[in-house]
Protein backbone atom coordinates (compact mmCIF):
# COMPACT_ATOMS: atom_id res chain seq x y z
CA UNK A 1 0.00 0.00 0.00
CA UNK A 2 1.27 3.46 -0.90
CA UNK A 3 0.78 6.26 1.59
CA UNK A 4 -0.78 9.57 0.42
CA UNK A 5 2.45 11.38 1.35
CA UNK A 6 4.29 9.27 -1.21
CA UNK A 7 1.58 9.82 -3.83
CA UNK A 8 1.80 13.60 -3.48
CA UNK A 9 5.60 13.58 -3.64
CA UNK A 10 5.77 11.32 -6.68
CA UNK A 11 7.54 8.45 -4.91
CA UNK A 12 6.35 5.07 -6.19
CA UNK A 13 6.38 1.68 -4.56
CA UNK A 14 5.73 0.45 -1.05
CA UNK A 15 6.65 2.51 1.96
CA UNK A 16 10.06 1.69 3.37
CA UNK A 17 9.96 0.01 6.78
CA UNK A 18 6.28 -0.89 6.28
CA UNK A 19 5.09 -3.06 9.12
CA UNK A 20 8.05 -2.29 11.36
CA UNK A 21 6.93 -0.93 14.74
CA UNK A 22 7.49 2.80 15.08
CA UNK A 23 8.94 3.07 11.59
CA UNK A 24 5.92 4.99 10.33
CA UNK A 25 7.78 8.09 11.52
CA UNK A 26 10.81 7.17 9.42
CA UNK A 27 8.79 6.28 6.35
CA UNK A 28 7.30 9.76 6.00
CA UNK A 29 10.06 11.65 7.67
CA UNK A 30 9.78 13.42 10.97
CA UNK A 31 8.27 16.56 9.43
CA UNK A 32 5.56 14.53 7.67
CA UNK A 33 4.75 12.77 10.93
CA UNK A 34 4.48 16.10 12.79
CA UNK A 35 2.55 17.77 9.95
CA UNK A 36 -0.04 14.99 10.11
CA UNK A 37 -0.52 15.81 13.80
CA UNK A 38 -0.91 19.53 13.12
CA UNK A 39 2.53 20.69 14.26
CA UNK A 40 4.07 23.38 12.02
CA UNK A 41 7.49 22.67 10.55
CA UNK A 42 9.09 25.74 12.14
CA UNK A 43 8.04 24.41 15.56
CA UNK A 44 9.18 20.86 14.84
CA UNK A 45 12.92 21.42 15.24
CA UNK A 46 12.70 23.16 18.65
CA UNK A 47 10.18 20.55 19.85
CA UNK A 48 12.42 17.72 18.76
CA UNK A 49 15.46 19.40 20.29
CA UNK A 50 13.59 19.90 23.56
CA UNK A 51 12.42 16.28 23.47
CA UNK A 52 15.93 14.96 23.01
CA UNK A 53 17.34 17.47 25.50
CA UNK A 54 14.74 16.53 28.10
CA UNK A 55 15.99 12.94 28.10
CA UNK A 56 19.55 14.14 28.58
CA UNK A 57 18.64 16.84 31.08
CA UNK A 58 16.53 14.43 33.12
CA UNK A 59 19.64 12.34 33.64
CA UNK A 60 21.84 15.36 34.35
CA UNK A 61 19.38 16.99 36.75
CA UNK A 62 19.10 13.89 38.90
CA UNK A 63 21.84 15.29 41.15
CA UNK A 64 20.05 18.67 41.23
CA UNK A 65 21.03 22.11 40.10
CA UNK A 66 22.55 24.68 42.41
CA UNK A 67 20.41 27.72 43.29
CA UNK A 68 22.04 31.15 43.41
CA UNK A 69 21.05 34.56 44.82
CA UNK A 70 21.88 36.84 41.90
CA UNK A 71 21.21 36.61 38.17
CA UNK A 72 23.82 38.35 36.01
CA UNK A 73 22.02 39.71 32.96
CA UNK A 74 23.07 41.81 30.03
CA UNK A 75 20.83 44.28 28.26
CA UNK A 76 21.09 46.13 24.96
CA UNK A 77 19.32 49.37 24.12
CA UNK A 78 19.00 49.03 20.35
CA UNK A 79 18.42 52.76 19.83
CA UNK A 80 21.54 54.02 21.62
CA UNK A 81 23.60 50.81 21.19
CA UNK A 82 24.33 50.91 24.93
CA UNK A 83 25.12 47.56 26.55
CA UNK A 84 24.53 47.22 30.27
CA UNK A 85 25.43 44.42 32.69
CA UNK A 86 22.80 44.01 35.41
CA UNK A 87 22.98 42.21 38.73
CA UNK A 88 19.41 41.18 39.56
CA UNK A 89 18.98 39.75 43.07
CA UNK A 90 16.34 37.01 43.15
CA UNK A 91 12.93 38.47 44.03
CA UNK A 92 14.00 42.14 43.76
CA UNK A 93 12.75 44.35 40.88
CA UNK A 94 15.54 45.92 38.82
CA UNK A 95 14.96 48.69 36.28
CA UNK A 96 16.66 48.77 32.88
CA UNK A 97 15.45 51.71 30.82
CA UNK A 98 11.68 51.35 30.57
CA UNK A 99 11.82 47.69 31.65
CA UNK A 100 11.31 46.20 35.09
CA UNK A 101 12.99 42.82 35.54
CA UNK A 102 12.44 40.42 38.42
CA UNK A 103 14.60 37.31 38.63
CA UNK A 104 12.45 34.62 40.31
CA UNK A 105 15.18 31.95 40.31
CA UNK A 106 18.73 31.54 39.11
CA UNK A 107 20.23 28.07 38.76
CA UNK A 108 23.49 26.62 37.61
CA UNK A 109 24.51 23.06 36.93
CA UNK A 110 26.94 21.36 39.25
CA UNK A 111 30.65 21.77 38.36
CA UNK A 112 30.96 18.15 37.20
CA UNK A 113 28.12 18.59 34.66
CA UNK A 114 28.16 20.46 31.37
CA UNK A 115 28.16 24.21 32.21
CA UNK A 116 24.77 25.94 32.06
CA UNK A 117 23.18 28.90 33.81
CA UNK A 118 19.48 29.64 33.66
CA UNK A 119 17.24 32.27 35.21
CA UNK A 120 13.46 32.44 35.52
CA UNK A 121 12.58 36.04 34.70
CA UNK A 122 9.52 38.28 34.74
CA UNK A 123 9.90 41.32 32.49
CA UNK A 124 7.44 44.22 32.25
CA UNK A 125 7.49 47.41 30.24
CA UNK A 126 6.63 50.51 32.29
CA UNK A 127 5.12 53.48 30.48
CA UNK A 128 3.94 56.72 32.09
CA UNK A 129 0.16 56.89 32.65
CA UNK A 130 -0.34 53.30 31.46
CA UNK A 131 -0.50 49.98 33.24
CA UNK A 132 2.60 47.77 33.11
CA UNK A 133 2.74 45.46 30.09
CA UNK A 134 4.05 41.93 30.59
CA UNK A 135 6.74 41.19 27.99
CA UNK A 136 8.31 37.95 29.13
CA UNK A 137 7.88 35.28 31.77
CA UNK A 138 9.99 32.15 31.64
CA UNK A 139 13.41 30.55 31.73
CA UNK A 140 16.32 32.09 29.84
CA UNK A 141 19.44 30.02 29.27
CA UNK A 142 22.95 31.47 29.07
CA UNK A 143 24.12 28.91 26.50
CA UNK A 144 21.11 29.41 24.18
CA UNK A 145 19.74 32.95 24.42
CA UNK A 146 17.61 32.53 21.29
CA UNK A 147 15.84 29.46 22.68
CA UNK A 148 13.67 31.60 24.93
CA UNK A 149 14.14 35.19 23.87
CA UNK A 150 12.34 38.34 24.95
CA UNK A 151 10.77 40.14 21.98
CA UNK A 152 10.96 43.93 22.20
CA UNK A 153 11.62 46.61 19.54
CA UNK A 154 14.02 48.64 21.72
CA UNK A 155 15.56 46.26 24.29
CA UNK A 156 17.28 42.89 24.23
CA UNK A 157 17.94 41.04 27.46
CA UNK A 158 19.83 37.81 28.09
CA UNK A 159 21.35 35.77 30.93
CA UNK A 160 25.11 35.64 31.44
CA UNK A 161 25.57 33.80 34.73
CA UNK A 162 24.37 33.19 38.29
CA UNK A 163 26.29 33.88 41.47
CA UNK A 164 25.77 34.19 45.21
CA UNK A 165 25.91 37.37 47.23
CA UNK A 166 29.38 38.13 48.58
CA UNK A 167 28.44 37.19 52.17
CA UNK A 168 27.35 33.66 51.22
Amino acid sequence: MTHSYYKSSGIKGPRPFAGVGGAHILSRGVFGFLRQRGICAFLAVPLLALGFASNVSAQQHSAGDLAYDIAILQGLDKVTARVVTIEAPVGVPVHVGALEVVARACKKRRPEDQPESAAFLDVWELRPDQPATGLFRGWMFASSPALSAMEHPVYDLWVLDCRNAKGR
